[in-house]
């Protein structure tokens, strides 16, 4: 059963987040932040995450059961049931709510905020095709959140990462929408590829993606991040290129590749420089 709910979470998918949680907590501590507030972190951004999962996969399971695409995942298949789901959801909750207790009064202060805002991602859908950056924001909040773990303060350094992780996290999830542009269509449901089309879709993505580009030096160039950054910032943003070579109008053959191949890749890397940033002392 925990193997197929990690399953269900795409429990994998939390490099996506995770990497950035971290670079807001170094780059706050400058430094290394503690056991305490480097575990309760973690534990906060996966069971966060967890849980905003979750929620979205009970809300689009009528979805989920008609689209081809997704008629193997495990609420549909009955591998979980949705009473375990929802046992799962609450537990995520708790673990979450209990690790931002932890942190400090201002992220528990904050803690019903971030889970309202994580569910209510996957009902956005449903009435706007701007549901993309909804969903980024989500994980935008990851170095806010990290920043806020070791300095209950909201900082410029925090923000501009959590613009940029936004907006990146927007662009690639406008790729992964184009492979449902007919079923959202069918379905009622919105997204730009459904609302505007594959073409124009994609280069609203790469337009995203170019913001993303930009937050991310900037919010270095704020956090007095040096070169090192920079030259990590550079090899990310030729990584984003990449990814829109590999996508066309007419072949999204390698759209798991672009998606979750090399927006992985982006999330280590430019955690892996700001964290040499800072503990080079190049700061």
């Amino acid at each position: 059963m925990l193997a197929a709910l990690a399953r269900l979470v795409k429990i994998e998918h939390s490099v996506f987040a995770l990497p950035f949680a971290y670079i807001g907590l170094f780059v706050a501590a400058r430094g290394w932040p503690g056991w305490r507030a480097f575990v309760l972190l973690t534990l906060a951004m996966v069971a966060m995450r967890s849980f905003a999962m979750a929620v979205n996969r009970l809300a689009d399971l009528p979805y989920d059961r008609v689209n081809p695409r997704t008629q193997g995942r495990e609420l549909v298949t009955g591998e979980v049931g949705p009473r375990a789901a929802w046992l799962f959801t609450a537990g995520c909750a708790v673990v979450f709510v209990a690790a931002c207790a932890g942190l400090n009064s201002l992220c528990l202060a904050l803690a019903p905020v971030a889970l309202a805002w994580g569910a209510f991602y996957s009902l956005t859908k449903r009435f706007t095709w701007l549901c993309h950056f909804c969903l980024g924001s989500v994980l935008g909040l990851a170095p806010v959140a990290g920043w806020l773990a070791v300095k209950p303060e909201f900082a410029l350094p925090a923000l501009l990462f959590g613009c940029g992780v936004t907006c990146w996290t927007a662009g690639f999830d406008i790729l992964y929408a184009c492979q449902d542009v007919d079923f959202d269509r069918e379905h009622g449901l919105r997204s730009m590829p459904a609302r505007f089309g594959v073409g124009c879709a994609l280069r609203l993505a790469a337009f995203s993606h170019v913001d993303a580009a930009a937050f991310f030096l900037l919010a270095g160039y704020a956090a007095g991040l040096s070169w090192i950054y920079s030259l990590f910032w550079a090899v990310c943003s030729g990584v984003l290129l990449i990814e829109h070579r590999l996508i066309g109008e007419n072949d999204l053959s390698r759209i798991n590749m672009a998606f979750f191949t090399l927006n992985g890749v982006i999330a280590v890397l430019l955690c892996v420089g700001a964290l040499l940033a800072v503990f080079l002392g190049a700061c």
